[in-house]
Formats: C-alpha cells, sequence, structure tokens
C-alpha cells in the first residue's frame, strides 16, 4: 500500500512537502506514511483518492483497477 501512494505521488512529479500541504499536514507526517510508519486516516485516504482520481480500494490494493467508482446518485 505504501508503495502504490509513493508511486502515485511520483507518478505525478510532487514532492512530499508538495502532498503534505495539498493534505494540510507536515511533511515529515506524510513521510511517515509513505514508509507506513504511521497509518493513513481514512479522511487523509479519500483526499489521496480524490487528488489521483482513483478508489481508496486501488491505494490500499484490495483492486488493481485504478479507476474511480461511480459516484451514487442516492442522497445521504
Amino acid at each position: 500500500m505504501y508503495e502504490r501512494i509513493r508511486n502515485m505521488r511520483e507518478d505525478r512529479d510532487m514532492t512530499q512537502k508538495q502532498l503534505a500541504n495539498y493534505l494540510q499536514i507536515h511533511q515529515i507526517t506524510y513521510s511517515h506514511y509513505e514508509l507506513g510508519r504511521l497509518n493513513i486516516p481514512i479522511p487523509m485516504m479519500d483526499k489521496l483518492a480524490s487528488l489521483y482520481q482513483t478508489s481508496i480500494d486501488y491505494l490500499v490494493g484490495r483492486t488493481n483497477c485504478k479507476e474511480p467508482y461511480p459516484l451514487s446518485d442516492k442522497k445521504q
């Protein structure tokens, strides 16, 4: 999972600092996410999935399909 998240960042030519700014966290915190030293909170995973236009399932390795799921028409 952590390697996939790092690869997605690198594929976008983003630095850890740029991504940390996007997530509104410190760069060292983001670095710990990529190294697997800290668990990534769900709200952060949601932001990453939105940025990369994929699903959380792809980010965590539950699927190899990069395409995001279609949004539900239901109001919650």
